[in-house]
């Protein structure tokens, strides 16, 4: 048997343990020898003792079911013990057990075997009951646990839409575990039975605890508070839940007190009708979907069109002689929902008052933002309407040099002025890290000191980033909030939208993080701490200020805005995305600007399909985003481990860990990877908690530089031409695969296999080349491994794009026009005129956006000065794709008479003040220059 420390999730251990346990109760029943049969019996009595545990949490097998098992085993009935884990192990593989119950006697024959969802249709299982199981917290007895569920589920009804069975467990500990254990669990009914500690918790369950507090803060809870305080623990880990207390406490003891995610209160009540019509109610306000739902009725409507869209109730299709292979693959519902008209049931994306209204509002409660708008055409538009509704010419902004191409777009859109922050460089791997907090504050201050603070408007980063690099986004904020208080921060998670449905990933997304700043600021503790540190530090350094964990003012504004890829990493549409609203200026500021950027960037023709599907994405993560995110992390730690462990694999490819693209001084927890083959998994909690950045999990950097083909190559001519592995992302040496909610365990094992059969083909290779092939396969290793150039910082803007002498800030939006006159620019051959004009010491500017591909990053942006270090980038550069320059011609740049003129040009000013808002005594000498040194 696997010892606990080869799973990274309990839900897996589980999963193998019953397939471990049918293996073995089979072989038992094949007569063995003697010694056979021994062996197996201790496997089998130690399968059963770790699962006996595990199964409290479950409503099928159930416990008593399990326990039967047992009895037979210990009574020698192999046949009857071996026929029921068998048929347990195909009903939790299958999921049968959600649509009918399990007959797990021998004699029984189950009748609707091939009813089992892997069998149907998608028709036919939309046309089922879902399942779904309520956890009760009852500290009883077998007798009394029964009778509680059998009261419970009594209570169903042929007409109730959902069908559910309970799982009783006695403990807050337990209810914490079964919450982050037992994906199927929708709603909580805590009874004033319950007890703390639980009695029986393995070490891999016992972590999930710190999820929810840890051992000390369960501790504390007074026995009077044990209900309310576990249903407020829940809502930390799980908030999408339900929760119904019982309690024999009055009504004014109750209303005081936090309750989480309890949804109604029953007074020493036993009336199970009203708690199981609540419990199908609470279910039900998740599976709404009022868009998808009036779309639905709107396609079976008998219409006549008299609008546009010929291809409305697919019409033009069914008419045509020759488009007809059109509808028969996409089928006619697609058509008959397709539409132009705002009314029928149907909104408008535009003005929203009813079912898009709505819909976004429910998006706004699974995502826990204030305000979400839905967008048709992808995370590009939100952010520049992000942008435009924020900015105006001659704000300051705060932006990742290395994020996406959107944003530098929208900062020309907005005539912002733009301050790049340099992430930290992997020139190992050709890609960027994420930029350091000491840069952010460095740069900060150094605004105060020049007089310019109340210009800086915001903060802009990506979280995460393309390769996984996630910031502690609550530490990032409240640091900025005590420099510059009313600062507004845009976290770019177009690929991190999935991280609100788990409970280590959600503490570090932005509107979680706004929840927990908007709460804490309003705390009597947190005054006190702000008042003794302003104390402290009124005579600090700027070196101190820079090393201090900084404290916002009470009066700190939370503005925090999140713009999310739906379709990237959650069940929608391609181009189906959102954008979080959690800013407490957004109604008396910001509401007005922002519908006129929103209108400005939408289409009046959005895709009523793309809408419907973000609706529905919704629904699911709602009811489970839970189990998909765990499953699609599993996926990549399986992915990790079978790579890390493979001996063949090992010569040709490794996993870059968190020590490979975290630098050290980042890392406080000290974790370096989250597997290694001495020491098992790492719990993911400790890091996600302390450290400034961490490593997505679910996203595996696999180096493949020893194999010979540079990233683009393998990802081409290998992966996607020969086997038909299809990913997005390379680096020079790296290939990037990201599971999502819909990998699953087969595609990685398959993944592995490919894997194994280039290693072994490379093998063969190196075995039969000849001497000067063989030198010519290591020279390519290691030119890929270690000949990497080093990674560009930004260099400067040219002072034409410069406010003054000490700005360091940019106006890249007169850049970008000013090259829109061709005689304001000329070409330079990189290997030719442009290295002489550098050699001549020349000042020579880009006069457009340079991005290599791979990496994606722009390395050159309108008005930045071309440096040394530049060049010899591009230079060394091995890709065949560089958006924005032109082989043929060279790099576009400006001419020196363009600068020379764009120098007198007047430049912008903002025309409104920021608010003016408490900003605490940080008054230190100007800083020195700040170059961020290369870790």
């Amino acid at each position: 048997m696997h010892a606990m420390r080869d799973y990274s999730s309990a839900i897996q251990l589980r999963s193998d343990r019953w397939s471990a346990l049918r293996e073995a109760t089979s072989a038992l029943t094949r007569n063995p020898s003697a010694g056979e049969a021994s062996q197996l019996r201790g496997t089998v009595e130690s399968l059963f003792e770790s699962l006996g545990d595990m199964e409290s949490y479950w409503a099928f097998p159930g416990k008593q079911a399990f326990a039967l098992i047992r009895r037979h085993f210990d009574q020698g009935k192999l046949d009857d013990v071996s026929f029921a884990v068998n048929r347990i192990t195909r009903a939790l593989t299958t999921g049968a057990y959600r649509r009918r119950s399990i007959p797990l006697e021998r004699d029984s024959v189950d009748q609707d075997e091939q009813d089992d969802e892997a069998h149907l249709s998608v028709e036919m299982r939309a046309l089922s009951k879902p399942y779904f199981e309520v956890l009760i917290v009852d500290s009883v007895n077998d007798h009394q646990e029964r009778w509680l569920k059998a009261n419970v589920t009594g209570m169903r009804r042929p007409e109730d839409p959902f069908i559910y069975e309970a799982v009783v467990v006695p403990s807050i500990e337990d209810a914490l575990i079964a919450v982050l254990f037992n994906h199927n669990i929708q709603a909580i009914v805590v009874r004033p039975g319950l007890v703390l500690h639980s009695d029986k918790v393995e070490e891999i369950l016992t972590r999930y605890l710190a999820r929810a507090g840890g051992r000390d803060e369960i501790d504390a809870i007074p026995p009077e508070n044990y209900g309310p305080e576990l249903c407020r623990m829940i809502a930390k880990v799980r908030p999408e839940l339900d929760a119904y207390l019982v309690t024999e406490r009055s009504v004014e003891d109750i209303a005081g007190l936090e309750l989480g995610i309890c949804r109604r209160v029953f007074y020493n009540s036993e009336d199970f009708m009203e708690l199981h019509l609540n419990i199908l109610r609470g279910v039900q306000a998740r599976n709404k979907s009022p868009f998808f739902t009036a779309l639905v009725e709107y396609s079976k409507q008998p219409t006549g069109v008299f609008h546009a869209m010929p291809i409305s109730r697919g019409k033009s299709i069914t008419r045509s002689h020759w488009i007809q292979d059109m509808g028969a693959f996409y089928g006619p519902n697609i058509f008959l929902a397709e539409t132009s008209a705002t009314s029928g049931g149907l909104d408008s994306l535009l003005e929203p008052h009813g079912p898009i209204k709505e819909a976004q509002e429910l998006a706004s409660r699974a995502f826990g933002s204030k305000q979400t708008f839905f967008a048709t055409n992808g995370t590009s538009t939100c952010n520049k309407i992000v942008v435009q509704a924020l900015l105006q010419p001659g704000d300051i902004v705060l932006i990742d040099r290395d994020c996406h191409k959107s944003h530098h777009y929208g900062m020309v859109l907005a005539g912002a002025q733009v301050s790049y922050l340099d992430s930290y460089p992997l020139s190992k791997y050709s890609m960027y890290g994420a930029v350091p907090l000491s840069e952010i504050k460095e740069r900060l201050l150094q605004m105060k000191a020049q007089g310019k603070l109340d210009r800086v408007r915001m903060l802009l980063l990506t979280n995460c980033t393309f390769d996984g690099l996630v910031y502690n986004v609550e530490r990032v904020m409240q640091e900025c909030l005590a420099i510059k208080p009313d600062l507004i921060f845009l976290w770019d998670e177009a690929w991190f939208a999935f991280a609100r449905f788990n409970p280590t990933y959600r503490q570090r997304t932005g509107m979680n993080a706004a929840n927990v700043l908007r709460a804490k600021f309003k705390t009597a503790a947190h005054r006190e701490a702000y008042e003794a540190q302003q104390e402290e530090l009124k005579d600090a350094s700027h070196e101190t200020l820079l090393k201090t964990r900084l404290i916002p003012p009470p009066t700190a504004r939370v503005r925090v805005y999140s713009t999310q890829s739906t379709h990237k990493t959650l069940t929608s549409l391609r181009q189906g995305s959102m954008i979080h609203v959690n800013d407490q200026d957004f109604k008396g500021e910001v509401e007005q600007s922002f519908h006129e950027a929103y209108m400005t960037h939408t289409s009046t023709s959005p895709n009523y399909q793309i809408i419907a599907s973000l609706d529905v994405g919704r629904r699911q993560v709602e009811l489970e985003g839970f189990e998909f995110v765990q499953r699609q992390i599993e996926a990549a730690m399986s992915m990790r481990r079978a790579i890390s462990d493979h001996p063949l694999l090992q010569k040709y490819f490794k996993v870059l860990t968190a020590g490979d693209m975290i630098p050290e001084e980042h890392r406080e927890s000290g974790v370096t990877s989250y597997y290694d083959a001495e020491q098992g998994w790492t719990d993911l909690w400790d890091c996600w908690e302390r450290d400034e950045f961490v490593l997505d999990a679910s996203r595996v950097t696999l180096l493949v530089g020893g194999t010979g083909w540079d990233g683009d190559t393998f990802k081409n001519k290998v992966l996607m031409d020969k086997y038909g592995i299809q990913i997005n992302k390379t680096s020079r040496n790296t290939v990037l695969f990201m599971t999502n909610i819909g990998t699953t365990r087969s595609s990685v094992a398959y993944l592995i296999e490919v894997l194994v059969e280039i290693a072994n083909s490379l093998d063969e290779l190196n075995d039969d080349a000849s001497g000067m092939e063989k030198l010519a396969f290591d020279r390519r290793v290691k030119n890929l491994l270690d000949n990497c150039p080093p990674l560009p910082d930004f260099s400067r803007f040219h002072k034409a794009f410069l406010e003054s002498g000490n700005s360091a800030e940019g106006d890249i939006r007169k850049a970008f026009f000013l090259a829109y006159n061709d005689k304001n620019c000329d070409y330079l051959e990189l290997d030719g005129t442009l290295k002489d004009a550098m050699a001549r010491s020349e000042t020579i500017v880009s006069a457009s956006f340079i991005i290599p591909y791979p990496p994606g990053f722009p390395i050159l942006v309108p008005g930045q000065v071309i440096s040394q270090e530049i060049l010899s980038f591009m230079r060394a550069l091995d890709v065949s794709e560089i958006h924005g320059y032109r082989p043929d011609l060279g790099l576009r740049v400006f001419t020196q008479e363009a600068l020379e003129g764009a120098e007198g040009t007047p430049k912008p000013v903002a025309v409104l003040e920021s608010p003016q808002v408490e900003t605490p005594q940080l008054e230190k000498p100007a800083p020195k220059a700040s170059k961020k040194t290369s870790t």
